[in-house]
């Protein structure tokens, strides 16, 4: 489904990237912080990927009218769920993906450490 592209990542966006984390701090402080309950499960759906899908989720439904399998307010409802669920595979897929460039990169550089070690112990005995 195509329109669990945006709904992913914007939701990715929001709870993860650079350019929301002061915001997203704020949410986080919050949803431990504020005294009352709804106030701290306003903030918790502002800093989870699967929460936060939901409602932006329901909200391109609005936008779009888009409904599945139904003409009704069925349609909208077995949309929503399948939109969410397909936007959290594709955020599961990205995330899995970022760990495994991660994982590569950290590799690769301590190789490149043993090289240069290797390189200072060979010119060091050279000399």
């Amino acid at each position: 489904m195509i329109l669990s592209i945006p709904v992913a990542c914007v939701s990715w966006t929001i709870t993860h990237e650079e350019v929301f984390r002061e915001p997203r701090e704020y949410c986080q402080r919050e949803s431990k912080l504020a005294r009352s309950l709804s106030r701290r499960k306003f903030f918790s759906v502002l800093t989870c990927e699967y929460c936060f899908s939901h409602y932006f989720a329901a909200l391109f439904l609005i936008i779009t009218r888009f409904k599945l399998l139904y003409a009704d307010w069925r349609g909208y409802l077995v949309a929503l769920f399948a939109l969410v669920w397909v936007a959290n595979q594709y955020m599961s897929i990205y995330n899995r993906l970022r760990l495994d460039i991660k994982h590569e990169q950290v590799e690769i550089q301590a190789k490149q450490e043993d090289v240069n070690l290797g390189r200072k112990n060979v010119s060091g005995k050279a000399a």
